[in-house]
């Protein structure tokens, strides 16, 4: 599959475009209409554009799963609805900040929604979540509401005991089980806080709990569930994998499956959440910003909050490479992204609810959409607001508000945000600490060519002026030019324009790559001289984390091909990201993308990205 954004000419701002252009435009502190579809439904569905790709299952070097892949297929087939279309995350953005997939509620007239939204209001009323989670405070965060001009509001689910929002939900519906049920035992699948939501129900609750897990989880994560006396049951490289297992082994056992947010029970579960928030608000409030991953949470304080203070608007925020709900509004159906970006694994979900898409259609008021940037510099907003760290997750939701108030010049509301969890991994600190000043547009990533001859270091040093320089990469090259990457902290745009147009009046281009995630992942680290290798083929891979992943790689490729670069950089994430060169001739590229689709690693093509041959090649 083609990656539109890593291909893209470095001439041009590195960033995509709106693919549905805003219904309205919006002046400094203009007030928002409180429904902005108008005129704007049918041009929705005709830009998403779906990209189709084949995702192979392979767990045959499972150490774990003693099962048959053709069973494992049939409990993945088995579903009572047609397959969703598989769609690309990247065939649907908007701008930082921007409300989009507004749902289309033209056709709706309320009926049977009306009878539904009694009966879930009935569920929250009467949920039994705080015989074990806490009524989480919402607080006022001062430093940032003085920076935005708005009242931001903090609710705190990273505050429960399992440090996320998600045992409400499993409690909620575990502790409705009849005690013939719960005495069978409970199963789910969760790389995370579903996983120890679950577990610490099952202890208050006194029943057994297996937790399938896929075998790269960190251990931080699958031992947090261990020591909470569940059973954990690492299996597959995917959540699919070890879904489709939990969901075996609970017919076979005759356990209960607990969903992670497909179902009434929990969704009324996350619903406490909304119902908290409208007894502790004083005041009008404007919005309510969700993070999104299968929906159960936004679908539950949506079911709430709609049906006692409807104008208050309910925001999902989901990452730009894992918007599944988003691009579902869009299509007026739920669809299934063809790959899902982990770094906010807690949300990186293919394919949402089908309960939780329903009522999301019918409540909410648009998805928001926010970068990796963004989600690391909220992080970093958090811990100076609060001195929490929270998980890329758990800040999601304030990286969308920041980025909507500041896109439609809000000023003086009251907005709430769902600090969602705070079980963050500490190996991805590293790259939060990297990202959050460029996510803030306090960081500039830039590349600078300069003549290769005595003072031009100087001259371009005095150029930079008064901008600090953070990172500095330089190596001698015998050509008559040289490329200089480097990093430099700023306060305000304006003095990025103001250097770039000093190194342009001395003729020096420069190169802003800022959104370039190729550069910020894997160039920045092998600056050191630049070379042409013949038939050199680059591709991004993406790595399950688990022993015997390199060897499998390497059996797929070498010898057959040389390898003529790799870097690697440990993320804290479940999949590695891998840079790979290779020297393939076209004759061959037939066999390589056929081994490729063997191998089933997400990857993607990046040969000609205008930033790799600007680097290191000749």
């Amino acid at each position: 599959m083609e990656a539109r954004l890593l291909n893209a000419p470095i001439f041009e701002p590195l960033t995509r475009k709106c693919l549905l252009p805003p219904p309205f435009s919006f002046s400094k502190g203009a007030s928002i209409p409180i429904d902005n579809r108008g005129g704007m439904r049918h041009t929705r569905r005709v830009l998403c554009q779906a990209m189709v790709s084949k995702d192979t299952v392979d767990i045959s070097n499972s150490p774990v799963l003693d099962t048959s892949i053709a069973t494992l297929g049939d409990a993945l087939a088995a579903s009572p609805s047609p397959p969703p279309k598989r769609v690309s995350a990247d065939s649907l953005q908007f701008p930082p900040g921007y409300l989009g997939a507004v749902p289309d509620r033209s056709g709706s007239d309320g009926g049977e929604d009306g009878l539904d939204a009694m009966e879930y209001l009935t569920r929250i009323l009467g949920s039994k979540v705080y015989e074990l989670a806490i009524e989480s405070p919402l607080q006022l965060a001062p430093k940032l509401s003085e920076r935005l001009g708005v009242n931001i509001w903090l609710k705190r689910e990273d505050l429960q005991p399992v440090f996320s929002f998600k045992l409400r939900g499993a409690y909620n519906m575990m502790a409705k089980l009849p005690k013939e049920q719960l005495e069978k035992g409970v199963i789910c699948s969760s790389a995370g806080n579903h996983a120890q939501g679950v577990a610490l129900a099952a202890k208050r609750l006194k029943c057994d709990a297996v937790i399938a897990m896929p075998v790269t989880t960190p251990e931080i994560k699958w031992q947090s569930v261990q020591k909470l006396g569940a059973t954990v049951v690492l299996v597959g490289d995917s959540y699919d994998e070890a879904q489709a297992y939990a969901k075996k082994r609970s017919k076979e056992e005759g356990r209960t499956f607990i969903p992670p947010f497909d179902h009434p029970d929990v969704i009324a579960g996350q619903g406490t959440v909304g119902m908290e928030i409208v007894r502790q608000m004083k005041g009008p409030l404007h919005a309510i910003f969700v993070p999104v991953g299968g929906g159960g949470l936004i679908a539950g304080i949506a079911a709430y909050v709609k049906r006692v203070s409807p104008e208050v608007k309910i925001i999902g925020v989901e990452p730009s490479d894992a918007n599944a709900m988003a691009l579902s509004l869009c299509h007026g159906q739920r669809i299934m992204l063809d790959k899902a970006g982990v770094f906010a694994d807690g949300v990186a979900v293919k394919e949402v609810g089908e309960e939780t898409f329903r009522l999301c259609k019918d409540l909410i008021d648009g998805v928001v959409l926010v970068s990796r940037d963004a989600i690391c510099a909220s992080i970093k907003d958090m811990f100076e607001e609060k001195r929490s760290i929270l998980e890329p997750a758990g800040s999601l939701s304030l990286a969308g508000a920041e980025a909507y108030c500041k896109y439609y010049g809000l000023k003086g509301e009251n907005v709430v945000v769902i600090t969602s969890g705070a079980n963050m991994n500490f190996d991805k600190l590293r790259i939060v600490t990297e990202l959050a000043n460029v996510g803030a547009e306090r960081e500039a990533v830039l590349a600078t060519i300069v003549p290769e001859k005595p003072g031009s270091f100087k001259k371009f040093c005095e150029l930079v002026g008064p901008m600090n320089i953070t990172e500095f990469k330089y190596r001698y090259n015998s050509e008559k030019e040289a490329v200089v990457l480097y990093n430099v902290g700023m306060h305000m745009p304006s003095e990025l324009e103001e250097m770039k147009n000093r190194m342009k009046a001395s003729q020096l281009e420069t190169y802003n790559l800022t959104k370039n995630d190729l550069v910020k992942d894997h160039l920045r680290y092998l600056m050191g001289g630049k070379s042409n290798v013949e038939n050199e083929v680059l591709c991004r891979f993406i790595f399950p984390e688990r022993p015997g992943a390199l060897e499998k790689f390497l059996d797929a490729f070498s010898p057959r091909w040389n390898i003529s670069l790799f870097h690697y950089r440990g993320q804290g994430e479940t999949g590695a990201n891998i840079l790979v060169g290779l020297q393939i001739d076209k004759s061959d590229m037939i066999e390589f993308h056929e081994r490729a689709r063997r191998l089933a690693y997400d990857y993607v093509v990046v040969t000609d990205d205008g930033v790799f041959q600007l680097l290191m090649h000749t």
